[in-house]
């Protein structure tokens, strides 16, 4: 089992210090914590261009690397800089040429609750008003961790997938469209009852002494992965909710490497060292926008039981909470695991992991609660017996995606 980290409720002062640059090699996407489907975009690529957001498309003005402290693009010629040098709450942000003598303009760092920060100044990037519409010009605000328009993520266009997204990576991000029993792909994809992925050994091992090396095995074939053997899934139940999506279920995950009576563990994309377990495990997903990366997910698998949630929006980190690595699918992930049955269903947000009223319980503190009821869920439609397809394209983008499914059966009833 993994041990647990640190509680997020800690100061921004302590937060800080974990980070200078993102996990996430390379060239990234830098989008706002409250939509995984806009980007930090500037402009062009001319002195004083304006920095915005726009739809995330994988252009250059929007690939920014972090790299001698500073923010760049455009083959790093071009930096992230403060207009003017104001300190001023409410200064906009432009592009530069970059500075050889480390203009502190241009200097910015990645901090450990994932905002960009403006070295020696106290300063944050800020989703100004808190709009998420094209053309919103970011700002600089005094910084605070309980803001939510200061969370940005970094990560990768879906069809632009660099082969290892974290040092330490065992396996690859760019893995092609094939499939193979043998791949390493660490690339997973979460749409629907019969469009999704687990985590696994690649070879014979518990899940607790292989956690960072688990590899992507999917009910779709296509995607370089690994892929479920016909047989091995039991039940599952797929909810969308407001804020997240989630895949839990029964099988016989012996046929994926988990030796018969482990009792499995969590994984997540963070890890005791920033890196995920796996490490450069990336999840993608069209139910929110086409080719979403989720940057917060937590999955728990056993040799017979799986769950795997992957959130958006502002609560994201609350409703994938990790921290609770000892407790089991059913007590994080409240919901239907029965055997016999696989479905699509719409549902409300569970209540937040380990939240009860005005408290918050720690993990290791007795007594132990119990579990959240599973939230109500509508909609539910039958499908057949998950086995391995091929994945879905659309022919104009090269993303792959789900159909919503076919009326053909009747709704099953609510659980």
């Amino acid at each position: 089992m993994r041990f647990s980290r640190v509680a997020p409720a800690l100061s921004l002062l302590v937060t800080l210090v974990k980070a200078q640059t993102p996990a996430y090699l390379g060239a990234l996407l830098i989008e706002p914590g409250v939509n995984s489907g806009k980007c930090l975009t500037a402009a062009s690529n001319t002195d004083g261009a304006i920095v915005t957001i726009q739809a995330c498309t994988g252009a250059a003005a929007q690939k920014w690397t972090f790299t001698g402290g500073s923010l760049k693009l455009f083959s790093n010629t071009k930096c992230l800089d403060v207009t003017g040098g104001s300190t001023t709450n409410g200064v906009k942000l432009q592009i530069w040429t970059c500075s050889t003598n480390n203009n502190p303009n241009q200097q910015f760092w990645y901090t450990g609750d994932n905002r960009l920060s403006w070295t020696n100044h106290g300063k944050c990037l800020d989703l100004t008003d808190g709009s998420q519409a094209d053309g919103n010009r970011p700002q600089l605000w005094d910084c605070s961790n309980t803001n939510a328009n200061q969370v940005w993520n970094t990560g990768y266009f879906a069809n632009a997938l660099p082969t290892t997204s974290e040092n330490g990576q065992t396996g690859t991000n760019a893995c092609g469209t094939g499939s193979s029993q043998t791949s390493n792909c660490q690339t997973a994809w979460l749409n629907s009852a019969d469009d999704f992925c687990l985590w696994a050994p690649p070879s014979l091992g518990s899940i607790g002494n292989t956690e960072r090396e688990e590899v992507a095995w999917c009910t779709k074939a296509g995607r370089g992965t690994r892929t479920i053997p016909n047989g091995a899934l039991k039940g599952v139940h797929f909810v969308k909710t407001p804020d997240y999506v989630q895949v839990t279920g029964s099988g016989d995950f012996t046929k994926i490497n988990i030796p018969r009576g482990d009792s499995g563990g969590e994984l997540d994309p963070h890890g005791a060292d920033g890196n995920g377990n796996p490490i450069g495990g990336l999840v993608f997903g069209n139910t929110f926008g086409t080719g979403i990366q989720y940057h917060e997910w937590t999955s728990f698998i056993s040799d017979t039981e799986f769950c795997f949630r992957a959130c958006v929006g502002p609560n994201a980190a609350r409703n994938c909470q990790h921290i609770y690595d000892v407790m089991g699918c059913y007590w994080n992930m409240p919901a239907n695991y029965g055997a016999g049955t696989f479905e699509n269903c719409d549902a409300d947000d569970d209540l937040p992991m380990g939240v009860y009223g005005t408290s918050t319980w720690h993990q290791g503190t007795s007594p132990t609660p119990t579990a959240h009821p599973v939230a109500k869920s509508s909609n539910c439609v039958a499908i057949p017996s998950v086995t391995v397809g091929a994945a879905k394209r659309r022919r104009d983008s090269g993303f792959e995606y789900v159909r919503a499914p076919e009326p053909t059966a009747a709704p099953v009833p609510s659980y």
